[in-house]
Order: structure tokens, then sequence, then C-alpha cells
């Protein structure tokens, strides 16, 4: 089921056709730890504040559960990422995401915690 949803994105055999589809992949891609496609995903405008090293060792240090979509705008997205730490404490990662359409491309510009 994986590879016929959010591992065509991931191995970028298409592209996400909404923001919302493009925020379950991303979830997708911190449980996998395929960092390469969060920063490709992350607006080019961006990228300068998104650290290779420190995405890959938070994605790889925590435990992901489930995500849950609270709401959603054409270019917004609010939702819940479950997840147990390190210390395998349950946690609640709350965000407001923006996302811009660009040359037919969604990508992660930002979100408000």
């Amino acid at each position: 089921m994986f590879e016929a949803c959010c591992g065509l994105y991931l191995n970028e055999t298409q592209s996400a056709p909404t923001a919302e589809v493009l925020m379950r992949s991303r979830y997708s891609a911190f449980a996998t730890g395929a960092v390469d496609y969060l920063i490709n995903t992350t607006h080019f405008s961006k990228r300068k504040f998104h650290n290779r090293s420190e995405l890959s060792t938070w994605s790889r240090s925590n435990q992901w559960l489930r995500l849950e979509i609270l709401a959603t705008t054409e270019t917004t997205v609010t939702f819940n990422a479950y997840f147990l730490d390190e210390n395998l404490k349950a946690q609640i990662h709350y965000e407001h995401s923006t996302f811009k359409l660009e040359n037919g491309k969604w990508f992660y510009v930002d979100g408000k915690y």
C-alpha cells in the first residue's frame, strides 16, 4: 500500500497533486528517513534554513506513529504528528504548514507551531 501511495512521491515517480498529499508524503519521509525528499520538497527560498544532518537525526531518532490532518485549504495543512521520542516518551507535533505551488509542483514553505 505504501508504494502505491506515498512511495510514488518519495521515489519522485510522481509529484504530489495537492498540498495535503505533499504533507502526507513528507510525514512518510520523516518516518522512513527520506531526507533528500524533505529537502527537495522544501521551497528553494527556505532550503538554507533546513540542515540535512539535523533533519536526518531528528527523523531517525523518533518512532513515528501516525499523522492526523486537522484542517486543509488549497495552500495550508494543519496537523498533529504523533511519535515516540528517543526516550520512548509520547509526543505530538502540532503545525499549521504553508505550501506553494510553483511550476506545477507543491513545496513546503514554513510552519507555525
